[in-house]
């Protein structure tokens, strides 16, 4: 978890490679679903475009559906999921989590990296209002969440902020999949 901008979808890459688990991501899924021009892609454009979540059912269908794959079987990692209180209840019921980790980044370090993103990779839903309004709705929507976690002893927060490597190193220290090089502080070949 974590506000936009995180890096919630890099980090979540490679710590499923390390894990050996897939990555369910509803962003991904959402664009997919907009490149392919499905009715559902189009509905979630609208809310992305808005800087709006999706709404609740057509999220918590997709995702159910997506964990009960073959390949969660022996476990997933979450990206952008779950985002409200009625997704924490649904997820509860599919299945529950083992832990959750939360990405800290200071809010206009957030605003410069999605600006910096919407230069490279063309996102329509990441002008600096539309940015805006989606760090006061993860605000409003889904850091209530966290003291959910937290009161259930699954939460564990990280330092957002630094280069990429310096966050990736501290999200599998947290983890627990660090190996001794990484430890001490070294590059992997990998990195």
């Amino acid at each position: 978890m974590g506000p936009p901008g995180a890096g919630k979808g890099t980090h979540a890459a490679h710590l499923a490679g390390r894990l050996g688990v897939p990555v369910v991501s509803t962003g991904d899924i959402f664009r997919a679903q907009v490149a392919a021009g499905t009715d559902l892609g189009r509905t979630a454009q609208r809310y992305l475009d808005a800087g709006e979540y999706v709404p609740d059912e057509v999220t918590n269908a997709m995702v159910r559906e997506r964990l009960a794959a073959d390949d969660c079987g022996a476990g997933f990692l979450l990206d952008g999921y779950p985002r409200t209180l009625d997704q924490v209840a649904v997820l509860d019921d599919i299945r529950g989590v083992d832990a959750v980790v939360v990405l800290r980044v200071d809010q206009e370090a957030l605003v410069r990296r999605l600006l910096r993103r919407a230069e490279t990779e063309r996102r329509s839903d990441d002008t600096e209002d539309v940015i805006r309004r989606r760090l006061q709705v993860y605000a409003d929507q889904t850091v209530p969440l966290i003291s959910v976690y937290d009161d259930r002893g699954l939460l564990r927060e990280i330092d957002g902020n630094g280069e990429i490597h310096e966050v990736r190193h501290r999200v599998l220290h947290v983890a627990g999949v660090l190996v001794p090089a990484e430890s001490a502080g070294a590059p992997t070949p990998a990195e």
